[in-house]
């Protein structure tokens, strides 16, 4: 008996009072939007494909043969399918990250209002809606910490518990600093502590983490540029060599030839991922 695929994450979630919250733990592409990346990646993988192996087959007098002309339609497609279907996942997770950016700062934004709304004697609830009135001035109607204020005021006026909101809201952000607020928040609540200093504590130290972020993020810029150019290059002088000198050129398609563009290929993708992943600083 075969085992049912399993069942993959929703992008979406219901709140207490049935409102769609949005899982930013996961991205599903549209249809088109999925082809369109697709095809990006299929056209740039099969141009290099076709670029470092194009020719193969000539004949001693260097002319294309049907072995040449049919491996310059397959080798370009499969460098490309392979393209396309790394590049895929890649610029899904890629999303994924700039979408938890955009909300780890809009939700310092949110505790910078919440700490002057409850330094000003405001109790929880109208602290939360002070603070949306305050962001709504300063983002769009579709900013997703509007959208998760929503959620939280109309919980809360319906009697659901600001813990449970928050902690609901800290799992579906995937950002520990959120998970961290709703944790000593839901603690402090429930024991009378000290609202005021717990937002204020949390929004400082948030601050402070994004700001060092931000240096690290400007500091490895350069390191990110290098690697990209170290990338690109060998395509561009592999290309200039086949323009400027054909003959040396036909050198790629000859057997030690394949075997050494392959290997210098596969260190170059390599070396891309592993420079990817020690750029990759999280704080």
């Amino acid at each position: 008996m075969k085992k049912k695929a399993a069942e993959r994450e929703p992008e979406f979630f219901s709140s207490g009072t049935n409102i769609p919250t949005l899982n930013y733990n996961v991205y599903y592409m549209k249809p088109l939007e999925k082809l369109g990346y697709f095809l990006l990646a299929f056209a740039v993988g099969a141009a290099v494909g076709w670029l470092f192996y194009g020719g193969i087959g000539k004949d001693a007098y260097g002319q294309p043969t049907n072995t040449t002309r049919i491996l310059d339609i397959v080798i370009p497609s499969i460098v490309g399918l392979i393209a396309g279907k790394l590049y895929i996942p890649m610029r899904t997770q890629s999303i994924i990250e700039k979408r938890r950016s955009k909300l780890k700062h809009q939700f310092r934004d949110m505790l910078d209002s919440l700490t002057v709304a409850v330094g000003a004697g405001e109790n929880v609830l109208n602290a939360f809606v002070t603070a949306k009135k305050e962001l709504s001035m300063q983002y769009d109607g579709n900013a997703y910490i509007l959208q998760e204020l929503d959620v939280i005021i109309t919980d809360m006026n319906n009697a659901f518990n600001v813990e449970d909101i928050l902690m609901d809201f800290g799992n579906r952000s995937g950002i520990d600093d959120i998970k961290s607020f709703a944790s000593v928040f839901a603690v402090s609540y429930r024991k009378g502590g000290n609202m005021k200093d717990i937002i204020r504590n949390t929004h400082s130290i948030l601050s402070d983490k994004m700001e060092i972020g931000e240096d690290i993020e400007t500091l490895v810029t350069s390191n990110k540029m290098e690697q990209n150019i170290m990338i690109v290059m060998p395509v561009m002088l592999i290309g200039m060599i086949k323009l400027s000198s054909p003959d040396f050129a036909a050198n790629f398609v000859t057997p030690t030839g394949l075997i050494s563009t392959t290997i210098a290929l596969a260190m170059f993708v390599a070396a891309y991922f592993i420079g990817k992943k020690v750029l990759a600083i999280k704080l």
